[in-house]
């Protein structure tokens, strides 16, 4: 059984898992028995390059919290108070609670849960992780619109989020109730995402975005929290950066000092365009354009901080630095986004802005968003007209719907919606054109089908071409090529390869397309990630880094080497777990320095993430790749303590067992992870694979079709169980599996290849033959496959 491993982050990102689906996700199995997945997220936009942290110097201010700035900026502080950002988080207490403690009860799958208040505060009794009722103190309430939730105080400074939120918006749309927030699906204490577990640790997965000068400040030797903010809520500095410096210089000034030429005021970072950019309106296009392009991105950046899937490499941020100074940004990645870009798991603003043509042309958050109180200048299409003609742009020619209706509403054409949270309901920010025809092809969503959900993709395709004609660029698409790439179509390489070369094509679709690449081993995918690791942008050197994989292992190192040093720490990091997969006996001798340095770093992120089980299976690889059995271990047994439900983690210890030669160690810790989750696909996966080594095919088969049936989606698994099929006799049902796997995964190799040699061996040439021409006509570059299809040609002759 081989072993891959990713020396990467973790992909629990930002708040809560809202889609129970990725529970999967959050440390998956890949290739082989052991792969943990995750990059995380971003984009800087077609041909332009901008500077990410314009008007920053270096911080050597510090937090004075937001009422120092009440006597100098009134107006900005009332805006302010008006902002779902002040209401972020608060202690709780008469005046910000808003659910109903009066006795209230919420019962769901045979659990009554109370809420009640007394002169010691606010209480919920509710199912704990022993499956029994407790009685738990309500600290502070956590968000305000359009749902409330409630954060519960544990031992070592440790606060969790309870699953029964309420429902703040008004009776007549539904709300003013008590809800789960993960709706009916039964969350029972042993899953990851029961509300006592780490996946709803509030210290790990939310508090950063949720306070001022956060510091999560985990002590990983004591297991214990020390978490600190100056503001609880989201105030003035979580943005402006600390303020000491500004409020003497603020003081000096009153006293009579004049401000000098250039005068940098004691901000840390001046959110300002610089170049003080205004729109223009071209009569002629209906569109307004800037008088001066848009040089820096430090106010998108400052923003993505919180409004993108990302994950944490270290603390304090720095307001006005790059994103990527503090913080690993997510790709496209197929649990996150639709083959097209459109948002689908719960991954806020910034990719998908990043992906817009607004982004391309210099519109930036607080053209539409007034900065302090974050609402909107206008509510309806008055706001898009602000930038777009109306006389063109709203006129019946353009959207072919009523004035009145939905279809005429710009952001719910161009701005679909998806809910998470059970209700809280978020545009789409990539402001795209709707496409039925990407729907048909690639199943992603379409406002057209959003809005008449009786009519068929091609109903609503043949009306789009009716009005607007046949749009090449539809065929353009970066699409194509994702969905390319994430179903493994013969064409799949070169439509990465062009995508990952387009300089039209969003950059973040160019690093999806870099990252994807490690999939499909060709010199045109290689010489795509050589190009994209030389890269000015950094997104675009992320993408490759994590399509690294694609290069032979002894080219790796001396490709990537100069990553190691990169300026960004986001991706000095990835550039160091991909080259972990590098043997250190393969390292030139300047390149082992190199290496122990970048461990050092990498070391040091795995350790600041140390409350989350994947970082200590990220160090039980790092052990294992230095041959330190025995530490290795000890990161994945600590991985097991930290979080029992982090199933994976039994995998990666049972694999190191069968490195050890102690295979029925491995066989307990699988099995102690099946009671656990009896439908752990992965688990069974692996115990199938473990019984076949030992010779007890039987039993193994048995695990591997388990697995088979639970994750339908992986091919690796049918394929498994199809081969053991046959290998034990039962030829005749092994085909009859794997034909049934092909019709889900027709481009897949091994299941393809798989049939030719078994159906070959079973004296069925003609239907051997029927797959190995199949297996040339997807991919005549291979000579392994026209030598298989030229011997089963040949032997048909003889």
């Amino acid at each position: 059984m081989k072993t891959l491993r990713n020396f990467t982050l973790t992909i629990l990102l930002n708040c809560f898992l809202t889609d129970p689906a990725m529970r999967n996700t959050m440390l998956r199995i890949g290739l082989g028995i052991v792969v943990f997945t995750v990059s995380v997220f971003a984009i800087i936009g077609c041909n332009s390059r901008r500077d990410r942290s314009a008007e920053t110097r270096p911080v050597t201010a510090s937090y004075v919290g937001y009422k120092a700035c009440l006597d100098c900026h009134k107006r900005e502080f009332g805006l302010w108070t008006t902002s779902d950002h002040s209401k972020a988080m608060a202690v709780a207490s008469d005046s910000t609670v808003l659910g109903d403690f009066n006795d209230a009860t919420f019962t769901q799958h045979g659990i009554t849960s109370r809420f009640t208040k007394s002169r010691d505060g606010y209480f919920v009794r509710t199912e704990g992780e022993d499956g029994k009722l407790h009685d738990y103190r309500i600290s502070y309430v956590f968000g305000y619109r359009p749902l409330q939730q409630y954060l519960v105080e544990f031992p070592g400074g440790t606060y969790q989020t309870l699953p029964l939120c309420w429902d703040t918006r008004p009776k007549k749309d539904g709300g003013q109730r008590w809800y789960h927030i993960y709706g009916d699906e039964r969350i029972a204490p042993n899953d990851i995402l029961f509300w006592t577990r780490v996946a709803q640790n509030w210290n790990y997965m939310c508090a950063e975005c949720h306070s001022t000068n956060l510091l999560k400040n985990y002590d990983h030797k004591q297991g214990k929290y020390a978490t600190s903010w100056t503001d609880i809520a989201v105030a003035c500095e979580a943005c402006h950066g600390p303020g000491s410096e500004h409020v003497a210089w603020a003081n000096t000034i009153s006293k009579g000092a004049k401000p000098e030429p250039g005068d940098v005021m004691g901000l840390t970072v001046r959110l300002k365009d610089p170049d003080r950019g205004t729109w223009t309106m071209n009569m002629k296009t209906g569109n307004s354009t800037r008088t001066t392009p848009l040089k820096s991105d430090v106010l998108l950046e400052t923003c993505a901080r919180c409004h993108a899937r990302r994950a944490q490499l270290h603390e304090p941020y720095v307001p006005g630095q790059p994103l990527m100074s503090t913080h690993l940004p997510a790709l496209l990645e197929e649990q996150l986004y639709f083959a097209d870009g459109q948002i689908k798991d719960e991954v806020y603003e910034y990719a998908s802005y990043k992906q817009s043509t607004m982004y391309q042309r210099g519109v930036i958050c607080t053209d539409c968003h007034e900065p302090h109180s974050m609402k909107l200048y206008a509510r309806d299409n008055t706001l898009c007209y602000r930038c777009h003609l109306a006389e063109k742009f709203g006129a019946r020619a353009h959207h072919f719907h009523n004035p009145d209706s939905t279809g005429a509403s710009c952001i719910d054409c161009h701005m679909p919606t998806r809910t998470y949270m059970g209700i809280d309901v978020r545009r789409d920010h990539s402001y795209r054109i709707p496409r039925p025809a990407l729907g048909g092809q690639f199943g992603v969503p379409n406002t057209c089908n959003a809005c008449h959900p009786t009519k068929s993709v091609r109903w609503a395709g043949e009306f789009v071409t009716k009005w607007y004609g046949t749009k090449t660029t539809d065929s353009l698409h970066y699409a194509h090529a994702i969905f390319a790439g994430r179903t493994g179509t013969p064409n799949a390489p070169d439509l990465l390869v062009r995508l990952a070369g387009d300089p039209n094509a969003p950059v973040i679709a160019r690093a999806t397309a870099l990252s994807m690449l490690r999939q499909f081993p060709g010199e045109a995918s290689a010489e795509a990630v050589r190009k994209g690791l030389m890269e000015g942008e950094p997104l675009i050197r992320l993408g490759a880094v994590q399509g690294l994989g694609v290069l032979p292992a002894t080219d790796q190192f001396y490709q990537a080497k100069h990553l190691l040093t990169d300026t960004l720490p986001a991706i000095r990091v990835e550039a160091t777990g991909a080259l972990l997969n590098v043997p250190p006996t393969s390292l030139p001798s300047e390149g082992h320095d190199l290496m122990e340095k970048a461990i050092r770093d990498y070391r040091a992120v795995q350790e600041f993430n140390a409350d989350h089980p994947s970082a200590h299976l990220n160090l039980g690889n790092l052990a294992l790749r230095d041959g330190d059995f025995a530490t290795a271990e000890t990161e994945y047994r600590k991985a097991i303590e930290l979080e029992p439900a982090s199933l994976l983690s039994y995998v990666n210890l049972a694999d190191l067992y069968r490195l050890k030669g102690e295979e029925q160690k491995g066989e307990k810790a699988l099995n102690d992870a099946l009671k656990m989750n009896p439908d752990f696909a992965d688990g069974h996966y692996a115990l199938g694979l473990l019984m076949v080594r030992e010779k007890r095919s039987a039993e193994g088969i048995n695990h591997l079709k388990r697995a088979a049936e639970l994750r339908p989606d992986e091919p690796r698994y049918v394929y498994a169980y199809g081969v053991g099929l046959n290998s034990t006799g039962n030829g005749a049902r092994a085909v009859s599996v794997l034909e049934e796997a092909l019709k889900k995964h027709p481009y897949n190799k091994s299941i393809l290849v798989a049939l030719v040699t078994i159906l070959r061996d079973r004296g069925n040439r003609e239907e051997a033959l029927r797959h190995a021409e199949t297996l040339v006509r997807y991919w005549p570059q291979d000579q392994s496959f026209a030598r298989l299809y030229q011997g089963l040609a040949m032997s048909g002759r003889q």
